[in-house]
């Protein structure tokens, strides 16, 4: 079997460790093998890797002979492509039989080291006793969630053009527009359809999506990522010391307090603390959720087939995104009402706004009580969001990997079918066998390729 693949830079994955997955795979062998030097990076991607993965990599932990494929089930192919991937296991041939599964010896050591205990090497930070603080630096969780939420809700009420809150950082406002999420004109800056796409996202992948950017920008991505994997393992509430920084983390550091994930006493203190948006980053734990605004996790909106909008939320950053599209009325100090029309669609999607993304919105904020009904939005409001858009004669693009040049018509059939399986199938042309197929479903389809020349007849 043999197929061409076209490729193209996309948007961010809607879930993050496919975004991060991604990112590391382009990093060479030689890059991986420093980024493992630390037993908070082996320790931050062990966690990441999927469950079965994370069960081979603790079978072969502590056994000092390799495996053979035979060795390991059928039924973990996923997890052994994920592995091999991130050049956790390797393949070495031997002369009779099937070829050895090798663990990676620094993943090995190390990972060894942050599930045991770290030593003396500083990995998982310095932390720094409540005797050694300066007077007026020692700070509790609660305000140290009310910093990170300050710090990051600044910069998604900038996005939707709020005036509630400050203006970010010029290093923020960079990132900002080299990733597509805003554009600028002068001192004027407006959300794009890619921005608006961000602000559906959880806030862990809201936080990858940014942080990966950064990295592009990096000089040594090594010592970035390392020390992101660093922050994301410390404890939440203690302080850490300055001292064993370099000049660069330094940096990042500075970078990092803001966005909300790292807080700085001072600007010169000797000691930092991580906040809850840092401890989650490479965990399963949930986002930062604020007290105040918890209730609007379950659903806030009602839509009646009138277009009218009644929005139960006192939240600003919420009523600032619903503005983008809807014609609000009245506000009341814990409710809203406003009306969808042609004029407040039209502005949305002048701003870069698809109907899908509307609808989308909608329906993830859509109150309880609007889900117990099948469509849980008035198909009229869909379908006449829908028609407004159409007005416009707007095309859809969407970003991916042709594939093409395949030997046979049944090769191509396989790998459509199995792309159509998986739900990644964009676009096909059996008559020229091509096919179009998502960005977070290039590897497995190409994966999926490698394993069927591997087993092909010579």
């Amino acid at each position: 079997m043999q197929a061409n693949v076209t490729g193209a830079t996309g948007a961010p994955a809607s879930d993050f460790t496919a975004a991060l997955y991604t990112f590391l795979d382009v990093l060479s062998e030689s890059m991986i093998g420093r980024l493992y030097e630390a037993p908070a990076s082996c320790l931050s991607i062990f966690r990441l890797l999927p469950p079965t993965a994370r069960h081979i990599v603790l079978d072969m932990l502590w056994y000092d002979r390799e495996l053979t494929r035979v060795d390991v089930a059928l039924h973990l192919t996923t997890a052994l492509s994920a592995l091999a991937r991130l050049h956790i296991l390797t393949e070495k041939s031997q002369p009779h039989g099937d070829p050895l599964l090798v663990l990676h010896d620094e993943f090995r050591t190390n990972l060894k080291f942050a599930l045991t205990g770290g030593g003396d090497r500083g990995s998982f930070g310095v932390p720094v006793g409540e005797g050694d603080m300066d007077d007026g630096e020692s700070v509790d969780v609660a305000a140290l969630d009310a910093y990170a939420e300050s710090q990051w809700e600044t910069i998604l009420h900038f996005m939707v053009g709020s005036a509630i809150s400050g203006r970010p950082s010029a290093g923020v406002l960079a990132l900002l527009i080299k990733s597509g999420l805003m554009t600028s004109s002068g001192r004027s800056y407006q959300i794009t359809s890619k921005g608006f796409q961000f602000l559906l996202e959880d806030v862990n992948t809201q936080l990858w999506d940014l942080l990966l950017e950064y990295l592009e920008a990096s000089t040594d991505v090594v010592e970035v990522l390392g020390f992101l994997f660093m922050v994301g393992s410390l404890e939440l509430g203690r302080a850490y010391s300055t001292a064993p920084l370099s000049g660069s983390q330094l940096n990042v550091l500075r970078d990092l307090c803001d966005y909300g994930l790292l807080y700085r006493p001072s600007p010169h203190s000797q000691s930092f603390y991580p906040t809850r948006l840092a401890t989650t980053l490479t965990s399963s734990a949930p986002p930062l959720v604020s007290s105040r605004h918890a209730d609007e996790e379950r659903g806030f909106l009602i839509i009646e087939t009138n277009y009218k909008v009644y929005a139960y939320t006192s939240n600003p950053l919420q009523i600032a995104v619903l503005n983008l599209f809807v014609s609000l009325r009245s506000r009341y100090p814990n409710f809203v009402t406003g009306q969808i029309t042609r004029d407040s669609v039209k502005t949305g999607l002048q701003n870069g706004i698809t109907a899908n993304q509307i609808i989308a919105y909608l329906t993830s904020r859509a109150h309880p009580q609007m889900r117990k009904d099948t469509g849980v939005l008035p198909t009229t409001v869909v379908d006449q969001i829908r028609l407004w858009e159409k007005e416009g004669e707007r095309i859809k693009t969407s970003e991916g990997y042709l594939y093409d040049d395949f030997s046979s018509t049944s090769d191509f059939d396989l790998v459509v079918e199995y792309a159509r399986q998986l739900g990644v199938l964009l676009w096909e042309l059996p008559k020229m066998r091509k096919m179009f197929v998502t960005m977070e479903g290039h590897l497995q389809v190409r994966d999926f390729i490698k394993r069927r020349m591997a087993g092909a007849p010579a």
